[in-house]
């Protein structure tokens, strides 16, 4: 399995401008190298290949005047930009093609230097870890390195990135083997909701933690200095800065948090089930602020790959599955309800019902339901499982199974 790791750096000024350079040149190669392909295209003519790119637009443009300084850097951070592009019209034409799952995914854009995010990636031409307890990037230097926890193996690539609070950050992508955990006898359904984050089909409740409500009042405080500075000046980039501060602090705290709590959920079941929620649908409506505050995307991708990482079962049940409209205990469907009934009685059983608790263990017997006839999730109302987008890589750690892969135990110099 591979899994990525997340530690922050600490370059010094020199280190800064450089790793700036080299955020800077790539951004350039990626912009060359797509406009080249969209006046090829524009003009009727044959897609440009990479090695066609590769040669002209880095190679030549080092040795013309406009482009002496791409010399600067790395050329593994170069080739690697083009790489990202080929990746990107990938994921483009097979989206076209249907060959990939989820959303439509649209043709690249070109990148600018005000980006709050800017990145470079590199293999291990690029980079090694050095006695120290520094990594070495090429024509960077070597990076202080704040190291939470120590890598499984020796990585295999390294992506350093600026965010928008201007923190430094290196990714490392190890190849490790799968840590199964002994096997349980309990099974957990999961509702989620926003005034409580997270109801158990066991009765447990987790209490949502509204990161982003806590911070509102200084929120709204940096956001009343940001607007009163002068565009341009520095004083407004130092407010930027603080107002981003603020909002990645939210980030950090809502992403330590839900780590610990999907950790907790995956080591105490083995096998969870989820609904399946149209969050894309809901963030535009007046509850946007509450459900990107609650973030039950980035939580139910943690249990998915989580599970896959330590063993477990995992399973979605499809968002029109009335979850709230079935009686537990009878299984008689009562009708749809408003959301301001939280408890109702069962009309052919009489049994009380919690609204939240209810939902969660109608989710788990879907989800043993769906389990047992051998598929992943709920069928659609056309007889066919629901195509559900594709997981992203999480910050702190990602779990995607790759096949034939041994693991190196150990990394040197840690």
């Amino acid at each position: 399995m591979q899994l990525r790791y997340n530690y922050r750096a600490y370059p010094d000024a020199t280190q800064r401008r450089a790793l700036a350079r080299a955020f800077g040149c790539a951004r350039v190669v990626w912009n060359d190298c797509l406009r080249a392909r969209k006046q090829a295209h524009t003009a009727e003519l044959a897609y440009v290949t990479s090695a066609e790119l590769s040669r002209v637009r880095i190679t030549q443009a080092k040795r013309t005047e406009e482009r002496a300084w791409l010399a600067e850097v790395s050329a593994v951070v170069l080739q690697q930009s083009l790489r990202d592009l080929d990746a990107a019209y990938k994921n483009f034409f097979d989206s076209l093609k249907g060959k990939r799952a989820g959303r439509k995914v649209g043709p690249p854009r070109y990148k600018s230097k005000k980006d709050t995010r800017q990145s470079i990636r590199l293999n291990t031409n690029a980079f090694s870890l050095t006695d120290d307890g520094r990594v070495y990037v090429a024509k960077v230097g070597n990076l202080k390195v704040k190291w939470s926890r120590r890598l499984p193996a020796t990585p295999s690539s390294l992506t350093v990135t600026k965010d928008s609070s201007g923190r430094y950050f290196l990714s490392f992508v190890v190849d490790t083997a799968t840590d199964v955990l002994p096997e349980l006898d309990t099974d957990a359904g999961i509702d989620l909701g926003l005034s409580t984050f997270a109801v158990l089909s066991d009765g447990r409740k987790i209490d949502s933690p509204r990161f982003l409500r806590r911070a509102e009042k200084k929120l709204k405080g940096l956001q009343r200095e940001l607007s009163r500075k002068q565009n341009g000046s520095s004083n407004r980039a130092k407010a930027r800065i603080k107002v981003a501060r603020q909002h990645a602090k939210v980030a950090d705290r809502r992403r330590d948090w839900q780590h610990k709590a999907s950790t907790r959920i995956i080591r105490d079941n083995q096998a969870v089930f989820v609904e399946d929620l149209a969050v894309s649908c809901l963030g535009r409506t007046r509850l946007a602020k509450s459900v990107h505050d609650a973030g039950w995307a980035a939580f139910v991708g943690m249990l998915e790959y989580k599970a896959a990482l330590y063993g477990r079962t995992f399973a979605t049940v499809d968002r029109a599955f009335p979850s709230s409209q079935v009686c537990s205990a009878c299984g008689f469907r009562d009708g749809p309800k408003p959301l301001s009934v939280r408890r109702w009685t069962c009309g052919a059983c009489g049994t009380v019902h919690d609204r939240d608790h209810n939902a969660a263990r109608n989710v788990l017997f879907e989800g043993r339901r769906i389990v047992a006839a051998g598929r992943a999730e709920t069928l659609n109302a056309c007889g066919a499982p629901v195509r559900r987008a594709p997981v992203p890589a999480q910050r702190g750690e990602a779990g995607s199974p790759r096949k034939g892969q041994t693991t190196q135990a150990g990394t040197p110099g840690l």
